[in-house]
């Protein structure tokens, strides 16, 4: 087996395993060493060194169930931020965006799991420009991980007066929300803004600078949220939102170097991969990673998307149309 050491130290859990890792790689490049300078100690040498690949063998073992454990726990994650932004598209786009968002709630409501509105900033026909969403439940992220991408719609938009039909986008990301944090922020690398609340919550949250955005200086990364009662909340809320960001984008960067080994038939993960596509006029959504399509897109608007889940977490491939 080979193991990042690097990764494992950092690991509290694997992070004794990658000491002893690194004392019986040293062991063993003496006892080598002292092989080929002495043939009088080869034989000890032999079963010292067999004794020490054992001890090695026993212990990779011990790491390779501790991190299948940690990745079971990461692919169950209970706790996710979805995003979701307007692409392409003006107006419409962000209609979409919402639209979405919607589709995403009511999946939500028929799961059980709960939704709450982290951060939103409204269109003027009431679309999304860009909102942030925390969803707590069972196997909220194994389910929603494959949302990740961007989401194309093809209809008419009510404002067209001519019937043509309009291409738009959205994009969605799906942020588990770890136990395991691996990420540290450096205070210093952080800008804080401060804001007041629109919306609900009544005359103190008009009165009260209690919104937050966060910048992480090194990254450009920036995060929301507006919708906790109180300033130092909505500054944890953003923090957790903003590690997970982090935690993401490192792991994004991993992914790259091993893009040939890791990619497979649902994708790379990436957010600015076209994921799925919604025509309205031919009442279908194709999922293009697996080229399968589904009709019946009123009652998948509306929530109806656990087949379309099921059919990414299996594998299942169709005949893409177009």
């Amino acid at each position: 087996m080979s193991f990042n050491l690097d990764e494992l130290k950092k690991n509290h859990n694997t992070s004794y395993l990658a000491g002893v890792l690194e004392r019986l790689a040293r062991e063993e490049a003496q006892v080598r060493e002292m092989m080929e300078g002495d043939d009088d100690l080869h034989e000890m040498a032999s079963a010292e060194l067999k004794s020490i690949q054992e001890q090695r063998e026993v212990t990779e073992k011990q790491i390779q169930d501790i991190l299948d454990k940690d990745k079971e726990e990461e692919e169950s994650a209970n706790e996710i931020v979805l995003e979701v932004r307007a692409g392409a598209g003006g107006d419409e786009a962000s209609l979409f965006a919402w639209e979405l968002a919607h589709m995403y709630e009511l999946f939500s409501v028929i799961k059980g799991w709960q939704w709450k509105t982290n951060y939103e900033s409204k269109s003027e026909l009431g679309g999304y420009k860009e909102a942030s969403f925390e969803i707590k439940g069972k196997d909220v992220y194994k389910m929603m991980r494959y949302e990740t991408g961007v989401h194309r719609v093809q209809r008419i938009p009510a404002t067209e007066k001519n019937g043509r039909v309009h291409t738009s986008t959205a994009s969605v990301a799906v942020l588990p929300i770890r136990k395991k944090v691996l990420f540290e922020i450096n205070p210093a690398d952080l800008e804080m803004e401060y804001s007041r609340s629109g919306g609900k919550g009544g005359q103190n949250v008009n009165k009260v600078e209690t919104a937050v955005r966060l910048i992480h200086k090194p990254t450009g990364l920036d995060v929301r949220s507006t919708n906790e009662r109180s300033q130092l909340a909505n500054r944890e809320k953003a923090l957790m939102i903003l590690t997970a960001k982090l935690q993401q984008l490192k792991e994004e960067e991993e992914a790259k170097k091993y893009a040939g080994v890791r990619k497979d038939q649902i994708g790379t993960g990436d957010r600015s991969e076209k994921i799925r596509t919604y025509n309205f006029s031919q009442d279908r959504v194709t999922d293009h990673r697996i080229k399968k399509s589904w009709h019946n897109l009123p009652k998948i608007m509306e929530g109806g998307i656990e087949e379309i889940i099921n059919a990414l977490e299996s594998g299942e491939t169709g005949n893409e149309e177009e």
